[in-house]
């Protein structure tokens, strides 16, 4: 199957990426929280469906952090999700590597998303930390 692949606008965080995380059961980040105000990450989409997306941080390091990973529920294609899923993680990988990063780094819950960063090639680093975050 080809996809089509597009960066982030500024309206899929309301219109499309808050009912996703909803529909997961996930709290969704606050917009001001993700790179680039919610626009600084691609989307995958089957012919006009949205599938999944997903963002990238780059830092002032050699790392990425490839990071709020979600699909769409409602898309009952689960292999063509599965497929989308994986597309989406390597181009935000090869979007890192592009903008000079030697690592990228992910925070990861889902199983389903450990299987496939590790079919992509990522490695599991500590798995004893605990996330943290203060509003300041």
């Amino acid at each position: 199957m080809i996809f089509n692949i597009r960066p982030l606008e500024l309206d899929d965080y309301d219109t499309i990426l808050v009912d996703w995380w909803k529909d997961w059961g996930w709290t969704p980040p606050p917009k001001d929280f993700l790179p680039d105000n919610g626009k600084g990450g691609m989307m995958i989409l089957d012919g006009d469906t949205p599938i999944c997306a997903g963002y990238v941080y780059l830092t002032n390091s050699k790392v990425a952090l490839i990071e709020f990973i979600v699909s769409n529920k409602k898309y009952t294609k689960r292999l063509e999700r599965k497929n989308a899923l994986g597309l989406l993680i390597e181009t935000l990988t090869n979007l890192s590597e592009r903008n000079g990063a030697k690592y990228c780094y992910s925070l990861l819950k889902n199983q389903s998303l450990v299987r496939t960063f590790k079919q992509l090639g990522y490695v599991p680093g500590d798995s004893n930390t605990l996330e943290m975050i203060k509003n300041l």
